[in-house]
């Protein structure tokens, strides 16, 4: 990846990639505390194009990045609608970045993406070919016209795909577009599908989010339906539908889910979901598997990070949003524990804004005096400070950036303490994430499970390792991500 490295547009450069980078970590378009999903969707697709334009190299190693899938879907609707603006090289780089990320894509998202290139016309030859090859890498065609059934069959359509081989039934294509036409199938799952309309037997058959539909025409109650469809429910159906069944106080942790192979972000927005009692009742638990989750999370790091002082955000705005319940505690509740795995043992010390010292019983609460804890924090001495917020210092406003900037350039020009806020919330008026102060890197995060990797690209922000440190970088993750032979179909 080649640019200018050693001038003022190299450096540039950099910050726009950094900026990029953050927004592609964050922004979902969707409402935030303090932004319409209107304000995130324009915000985004600004940038998108900005950056598509005028790095469009850059644009296209992001995927190998660990970028949310929203935008990753994103960048590759821009580089197949806008192929003509690319190189041949270029054109061969890309083609396996997105045959790679579609790979790795929740199937319903690639066939969204599919959609949205039918309906932007998007027909070239390389367009077809990749929507080829990852269809035709899929698993089971049947389950997918059963569970995607409108969106394999717009794929189908666009790239005129034939089901079936030479003397076998094309049993997908004529349950696809030629409904009524056979009496029975021999797939068992097609069949299924057929027979629920009058049977209700056959609906716990079909995959989860399927019977979900049929369930509830038949009025099933929704306790009596999960318990049923709990053997063909996927780990993550099953995660997903925890929070339905841990409401309240009185909550039960469920029997047929174990919590300590969770994602450690998405157990930690379990754990919110339940009351203050369940929380406590269970506290041995719920402690137990977030820490299973964190070690697994710190990997090679565990124990790596010597003395570590993390301020942790629990303010009101930490609520987020209608769409976003609780996701920016949950960041934070996630952080701390990763950060108590990745520091020496015994050497770390959390400090939440509101003076918490349970951190499972946080809650999103009162102002934001980010000042204060970043005082009692830097007065520790740690090796590293991570401080975890959307950035928006209140209590007073600034303070927060204000001791980091005297901190840095009066009382450790030397840089004896590592400083690195990460945030996990898109700032739609500035294009990034809401920094804190100019001496201090934000990285962007939506996962805590990300934190080792996100501050190592957020130490690029400082500018003492240069533009060039920061394109190799690019360059090393794009040629780890094509080579990865163990990147699959997403199931």
């Amino acid at each position: 990846m080649t640019t200018s490295t050693g001038t003022d547009a190299g450096l540039v450069a950099a910050e726009d990639v950094l900026l990029f980078v953050n927004a592609a970590i964050t922004a979902t378009g969707q409402r935030e505390f303090r932004s319409t999903a209107y304000e995130q969707q324009l915000s985004l697709d600004f940038l998108h194009e900005y950056v598509r334009v005028n790095y469009r190299r850059v644009y296209a190693a992001a995927l190998a990045l660990d970028i949310n899938d929203h935008n990753a879907a994103l960048i590759v609707r821009g580089l197949l609608e806008h192929a003509a603006d690319a190189s041949a090289e270029e054109r061969r780089t890309e083609g396996r970045l997105i045959a790679a990320r579609l790979a790795k894509l929740p199937p319903q998202r690639v066939y969204r993406l599919f959609r949205a290139l039918r309906a932007a016309r998007v027909n070239n030859r390389r367009t077809r070919a990749i929507m080829r090859d990852w269809l035709a890498a899929r698993p089971d065609p049947a389950h997918d016209a059963v569970k995607y059934r409108s969106g394999l069959k717009t794929a189908a359509r666009h790239v005129h795909l034939r089901f079936g081989g030479t003397g076998e039934p094309d049993e997908t294509g004529d349950f696809l577009f030629r409904p009524g036409h056979r009496t029975s199938y021999r797939h068992g799952l097609l069949d299924a599908w057929r027979r629920a309309h009058y049977e209700q037997g056959a609906v716990e058959e079909l995959p989860f989010t399927v019977a979900e539909g049929f369930a509830a025409r038949r009025g099933m109650k929704r306790e009596v339906f999960l318990e049923r469809m709990a053997p063909r429910m996927t780990r993550l159906e099953r995660l997903r539908t925890l929070g339905q069944r841990a409401a309240g106080d009185d909550a039960r942790l469920p029997a047929d889910v174990d919590l300590t192979v969770m994602p450690l972000t998405r157990l930690a927005l379990y754990v919110l979901s339940l009351g203050f009692e369940a929380r406590s009742a269970h506290r041995a638990e719920l402690t137990r598997a977030l820490r299973t989750a964190a070690r697994r999370a710190a990997g090679p790091h565990a124990g790596g990070w010597g003395r570590v002082a993390a301020v942790l955000d629990d303010s009101y705005s930490s609520s987020g949003s209608g769409e976003k319940r609780r996701r920016p505690l949950a960041v934070a509740l996630a952080c701390h524990f990763l950060l108590e795995a990745l520091a020496a043992p015994g050497a770390y010390t959390p400090l939440w804004t509101s003076g918490r010292t349970d951190p499972l019983l946080v809650r999103p609460w009162g102002p934001t005096p980010l000042g204060t804890r970043v005082l009692d924090a830097l007065e520790l001495g740690p090796d590293r400070l991570v401080i975890v917020s959307d950035g928006w210092d209140n209590a007073p406003p600034g303070l927060a950036g204000e001791v980091l900037r005297v901190w840095r350039t009066r009382l450790d020009p030397d840089r004896r303490t590592a400083v690195v806020h990460v945030n996990p919330v898109y700032d739609a008026d500035g294009f990034d994430v809401r920094r804190l102060a100019p001496s201090v890197p934000t990285a962007g995060v939506r996962d805590a499970e990300d934190l080792p990797a996100l501050v190592e690209i957020a130490g690029f922000a400082e500018g003492r390792t240069g533009a060039a440190a920061l394109y190799a970088y690019l360059d090393r993750q794009v040629a780890r991500f094509v080579s990865d032979d163990g990147a699959g179909a997403a199931s």
